[in-house]
Order: structure tokens, then C-alpha cells, then sequence
């Protein structure tokens, strides 16, 4: 694999794994009734902590986890947990109220403050763990391994598949009004309880193969793996 191979498959990766149009409505519910300057403000404060954190554990995180004596096993068990449990919030019928925007005194032109609490409040869940979750951090983490093998041009490569999921994240976001208005309130629901059920799956895929990794046999290879490549 060259530098290139690399930063491809990663923006894909991460493109895939953050799923900035299936958290669309999530979005929506969060900035409904801002102004477009402010919807803009808050997205782009959103993209800037992701690629910052993302950057962070593609230098370091291999690191940490060995700091800490922490299997990648055990943190895909973890982080599958916590993705277990945020899919099955999702699938509630007042997860978007959740994430609604109370702040109905707010001035349109007010920009910067707006963002700013919008953004505190929007840090977790919404950035981590349902955008930043485990499998971008685990994927992360392994290319970082990769791109180390190639030398600078492989960080280089790395950082600019980063950099360009994020910007491909905001671009998204900047479309959530005419995206919204066109599914409606019932649409939005219906995608995000849809999600939901993805989520759970997805949670549920990383806890087993986690498992097998820790305990080598104790699961079949066509659960963790149930669409090898070049299989049917």
C-alpha cells in the first residue's frame, strides 16, 4: 500500500463511519430555528473538534492505549457498549427532542454565542460517540500503524484523508435546512430510529469481534466477519 492507497481508503473509511448524512436529522433537530450564519457556525465548530480528535489519535492514540494497557479488544468491547447504548436511545420516539434547541430567545445575529452553546452542548453525544465513535478511532488507529510503515508521506496521506472527510462532513451540514424541509419531521424521525437499528448492530459487531480478539476461537469467523472479501 502507497501513501495514496492509504489516504483513499481512509477519507472512505472515516466518510462512511462518521455518516454525516444519516446524522443529518440529528443536526436538524439540534439548530432548528437558527439562522443560517449561526447553523453554519455551529457545523463548523463541530468539523474542527472532529479533526482535531481524529488527528490526535492518528499520532497518538496507539500510544495511549499502550500507556494505559488497554487491548484494542477492549477498547472495541467498550466502545461497542457505548454505541449499544446510544442506538437503542435512538430508536425512542423523543431522541430528537433530546437534542432540540431550547434557546428560543436567541438573536439571530447573536453567531459566535449561539455556537459556542450549541457546541457545548452538542460535544457529547453528538460528536463523540455518534460521529467520533469506535470504529473511526479503531480505523484511525490502524491506518496510523500503516502510515508509519510508509514513513512522512503516509502521515502526510493520513492527515489529508482527515482533513478532507471533515470538510466533506460540513458540506453536509451546510445542507440541512433544504434537506429537512424536503423530508419533514416525520422523515427525519423515521431515518433516525432507522439509524438507530444500524447503530445497535453496528455495536453489536464490534463487541463480537472484539471478543474474538480477546478470546481467540470463542466466536465463529462468519459472525465477525460475515462478508469476507471476494465471498457471497
Amino acid at each position: 500500500m502507497d501513501a495514496v492507497d492509504l489516504g483513499v481508503n481512509l477519507f472512505v473509511a472515516l466518510f462512511a463511519l462518521v455518516d454525516p448524512i444519516g446524522n443529518i436529522p440529528i443536526f436538524a433537530a439540534a439548530t432548528a430555528g437558527a439562522g443560517m450564519r449561526q447553523r453554519l457556525s455551529v457545523a463548523g465548530l463541530i468539523c474542527l473538534f472532529a479533526a482535531a480528535f481524529l488527528a490526535f489519535f492518528f499520532f497518538t492514540g496507539l500510544g495511549l492505549l499502550q500507556f494505559f494497557g488497554i487491548s484494542l479488544a477492549a477498547f472495541r468491547i467498550a466502545g461497542g457498549i457505548l454505541l449499544l447504548l446510544l442506538g437503542l436511545d435512538m430508536t425512542r420516539g423523543d431522541f430528537l427532542k433530546s437534542f432540540a434547541d431550547n434557546d428560543t430567545d436567541s438573536d439571530p445575529a447573536d453567531v459566535r454565542g449561539y455556537a459556542r452553546r450549541r457546541f457545548q452542548r452538542l460535544v457529547v453525544p453528538f460528536a463523540m460517540p455518534l460521529m467520533i465513535g469506535p470504529g473511526a478511532i479503531s480505523t484511525i488507529i490502524i491506518q496510523a500503524g500503516e502510515a508509519s510503515k510508509i514513513g512522512y508521506q503516509g502521515q502526510v496521506a493520513g492527515m489529508v484523508a482527515i482533513v478532507a472527510a471533515c470538510i466533506a462532513t460540513f458540506l453536509c451540514f451546510a445542507l440541512t435546512g433544504p434537506i429537512s424541509r424536503m423530508l419533514g419531521e416525520i422523515g427525519m424521525s423515521i431515518i433516525v430510529r432507522v439509524l438507530g437499528l444500524i447503530l445497535c448492530a453496528l455495536a453489536i459487531q464490534f463487541i463480537l469481534l472484539g471478543l474474538s480478539e480477546a478470546i481467540p476461537g470463542m466466536i465463529s469467523g462468519a459472525v465477525t466477519t460475515p462478508y469476507p472479501e471476494g465471498g457471497h
